[in-house]
């Protein structure tokens, strides 16, 4: 496990750190050439420098955030925010279904729209990789 994000598990109570080191482990599986850090103070997994993966603790529950997700097609995930992402949120480790957690990983990794250029865009989320007419 990146020391980094070990390091952002350590202060979490044991029911949130077994969440968020399960679900590490199933992201690092799932999409192992991922690259994964600490960014804006989250565990956050890229594909060439997109953000597509993050574990972040809120206030009762820990969430796992795909920047793309809304694009994925899963009931599951809820949507999150003005642009793309999509949620699913946990308040302890038998909520984590392995099974579901696998297949939007690799979605993450197949379906992106275009975070890294936001910015430099002015806001203008486009279409990168696995996304056919849609629009932001």
């Amino acid at each position: 496990m990146n020391e980094s994000i070990q390091k952002y598990f350590e202060d979490f109570d044991a029911e949130y750190r077994l969440i968020c080191e399960r679900l590490q482990e199933l992201i690092t599986a799932a999409i192992p050439e991922a690259e994964a850090k600490i960014w804006h103070g989250h565990p956050v997994w890229f594909d060439a420098g997109n953000p597509i993966v993050g574990i972040s603790k809120l206030k009762g529950c820990i969430r796992l955030l795909f920047w793309s997700g809304q694009s994925f097609g899963e009931a599951e995930l809820q949507n999150e925010g003005k642009f793309r992402a999509a949620e699913k949120r946990y308040s302890s480790p038998d909520q984590v279904d392995p099974e579901a957690v696998l297949r939007w990983c690799v979605k993450a990794f197949e379906i992106q729209w275009d975070y890294k250029n936001i910015v430099k865009r002015k806001g203008v989320l486009e279409p990168l990789k696995g996304i056919k007419n849609e629009t932001t």
